[in-house]
């Protein structure tokens, strides 16, 4: 089925601003002005019925609702979404589904609380699928790869450089990013990506080739959300935890840690990663500075 024939949604397009600027005084007693993140809650509701209430920055709401839908596996399909209409005025999200979900009251009466920020909690059941996920035996990144990959992340634009105290994630094909965002939560910002790849060609946009960055740590939750959305190699700056380790060794999915220029650890699946160990050593690059017009 191609993207034209899909069922597409229905979406508002409810962008808020992603920081505000307020007065501090600084240790030399001096006022200054600086920004902060916009947090913002965002209760959505599924058929009129409430469901969850996310803190989130709002930069793309609605690609956060159809990822939190379909990572928590309440919604399978995309053509099950009839819109997503988000209010930031009274800051709700309404979801239509074309046929409503079955047992939603059961299949969310369990909650887990997390680690994660700006979620706290998902739906219980992480570990029911697991067993069904298969990722692809052939999914490699090389370590020229890998150091492309934080070279882009680094020269991103930002809004925790201006503003400090968020998220990012991106999902990369190679060293090329498709997609980057931010919130004040990874979960958040992973759900983000899920949403806006379910949107695309899933002939083009199926996880098997791609690599999910992100700047939080790699936990459960993180490691389980990346391989339901079909992608076998994972990259973040800061660590991993015990869980997630032993889930991403289970999964043959390649958690790599600590990755800041050209340092990183692989925890997991090292066959997955082409070691290029002499890159680790040999100076980066001068990038040219573009020549005016």
């Amino acid at each position: 089925m191609t993207a034209s024939s899909r069922h597409r949604p229905f979406l508002t397009d409810a962008r808020a601003p992603l920081t505000r600027e307020i007065a501090v005084v600084n240790e030399h007693g001096l006022s200054d002005t600086v920004s902060i993140p916009a947090e913002r809650s965002l209760t959505v509701y599924v058929d009129k019925r409430e469901l969850v209430t996310l803190m989130t920055l709002g930069a793309m709401p609605e690609l956060l609702v159809l990822g939190y839908l379909r990572n928590q596996r309440l919604v399978r399909s995309i053509d099950e979404v009839e819109a997503v209409t988000v209010d930031w005025e009274v800051q709700a999200a309404a979801v239509q589904t074309r046929h409503g979900i079955r047992d939603l009251e059961a299949r969310t009466s369990q909650r887990v609380v997390t680690t994660g920020c700006g979620q706290g909690s998902v739906f219980g059941g992480l570990m029911d699928e697991i067993d069904e996920i298969r990722l692809p035996d052939d999914a490699r990144l090389t370590q020229g790869q890998l150091y492309g990959l934080l070279d882009a992340i680094r020269q991103q634009e930002t809004t925790y450089k201006s503003a400090g105290s968020v998220h990012g994630c991106a999902l990369f094909q190679g060293e090329r990013m498709l997609m980057f965002v931010e919130d004040v939560g990874r979960h958040n910002a992973i759900d983000t990506i899920a949403g806006w790849m379910w949107l695309q060609d899933p002939a083009r946009m199926a996880g098997r080739d791609k690599v999910f960055y992100t700047t939080g740590r790699l936990t459960s939750e993180m490691i389980i959300k990346a391989a339901q959305m079909g992608i076998p190699i994972v990259v973040s700056r800061s660590g991993i935890t015990q869980m997630g380790f032993e889930l991403a060794e289970r999964l043959g999915l390649c958690a790599i840690g600590r990755a800041t220029n050209k340092h990183f650890l692989c925890y997991t699946a090292p066959w997955r990663l082409v070691l290029q160990p002499e890159l680790a050593t040999a100076p980066r690059p001068v990038r040219a500075a573009p020549q005016d017009a």
